[in-house]
Parts: C-alpha cells; sequence; structure tokens
C-alpha cells in the first residue's frame, strides 16, 4: 500500500523540481517559463560559470513585468518568492560583454528551482518546531495530500470554465445559424414578391 502511494505521489514531486544546464553564448539572452499555482513558496539555486570581461543578469518576472528577482553580474547564488497569482514566470539570463561574440567562450548556466512541498525546509521546520522525525514526515505527507488536492480542483475548475465556454460558443453558433437561417427565408421571399411585381409589369404574367 505504502508502495502504491509512493508512485501516487510520484509524478507530483517530478513536476515540483525543475533542473536544467544550458550553455549561454555571449552578448545572448535565454529565458524560461513556467506555469505556477497562487500562493506557492518558489526557491531556485544557480550556478554561472564566471568568464572575464563577461557580465550576466538574471531576472525573473510575472506575466505582467513585475520583478519578483533581480541580480545583476549574477555568478552564483539562491532566490525565493511567493506566487501571489495563478501565473506564468519567467526566468531570464541576459550575457554582456564588450568583447563582442565569438571572442569570449559560451558560459555554462545552472539552475535548479523548485515550488510547492519541495521547495520547504523541513529540517529548518523541525529545529523550530521541535518535530520528531515522524511528525515531519506526516506534515510533509500532508503538505503533499493538500497539494495534490489544489492540483485536482484547479482541473475541476479549468474544465468547468471550459465546458462553460464550449456550451456558449454552442448556444451564439445556433442562434447565429437561426439568424442566417431566417435572413435566407427573408431575402427569398422578397426576391419572390420583387419578382413577381417584375413580371407583372412587363405583363409577362397576370
Amino acid at each position: 500500500m505504502a508502495r502504491f502511494a509512493a508512485l501516487l505521489l510520484l509524478p507530483v514531486l517530478i513536476e515540483s523540481v525543475f533542473s536544467i544546464s544550458f550553455f549561454l553564448p555571449v552578448n545572448s539572452r535565454k529565458c524560461l517559463r513556467e506555469e505556477i499555482h497562487k500562493d506557492v513558496l518558489v526557491t531556485g539555486e544557480y550556478d554561472i560559470n564566471d568568464e572575464s570581461n563577461t557580465k550576466t543578469n538574471l531576472k525573473i518576472t510575472d506575466s505582467s513585468g513585475h520583478i519578483l528577482y533581480l541580480k545583476e553580474d549574477a555568478t552564483k547564488g539562491k532566490f525565493a518568492f511567493t506566487t501571489e497569482d495563478y501565473d506564468m514566470f519567467e526566468v531570464c539570463f541576459e550575457s554582456k560583454s564588450p568583447m563582442g561574440t565569438g571572442r569570449v567562450p559560451d558560459q555554462l548556466v545552472n539552475l535548479d528551482m523548485k515550488h510547492g512541498v519541495e521547495a520547504k525546509n523541513y529540517e529548518e521546520i523541525a529545529k523550530v518546531e521541535k518535530l520528531k522525525p515522524l511528525e515531519v514526515e506526516l506534515r510533509r505527507l500532508e503538505d503533499l495530500s493538500e497539494s495534490i488536492v489544489n492540483d485536482f480542483a484547479y482541473m475541476k475548475r479549468r474544465e468547468e470554465e471550459m465546458r462553460d465556454t464550449n456550451e456558449s460558443t454552442n448556444t451564439r453558433v445556433l442562434y447565429f445559424s437561426i439568424f442566417s437561417m431566417c435572413c435566407l427565408i427573408g431575402l427569398a421571399t422578397w426576391q419572390v414578391f420583387y419578382l413577381r411585381r417584375f413580371f407583372k409589369a412587363k405583363k409577362l404574367i397576370e
């Protein structure tokens, strides 16, 4: 039973941890985007290979352009913030150098991001609240269960919104079809009466 529960919780843990390494060319900009739910703790740690005559800036923003974290001439460090709303967040690395492209090696960037349950420091919580190892594990499972419930609630809410949108679209299509049909019937009736008057005027019919 415990093994089955662990298998169910594994995808959630994988989605809560984000780790990537890439090379950043000089005088270039690379951004990573991720959607995160409301009221979620996000932590991260970055390590940028230091190159002479090269400065790398790190900026984290939301979809509205609000700056959540900014570090100029970043080399190694950590960041943390709590989301205020469900949004798309962007992590951007920008390399600047007066030497020009091709004269400076690409920088190796390592980024580890965690959010939700994985971002919490349960060792620190255990020290502050004086919890036993079993109590810490129970707290962790409780937070993880709450995260799963919130994810399912969000999926259900999104499903309801999509269903309402589909029903609204179908209703609009139905009304438009009825309106188009009435217009066509009215146009056909007008054409019949117009041609009838025309033929009577030409004395082609009585």
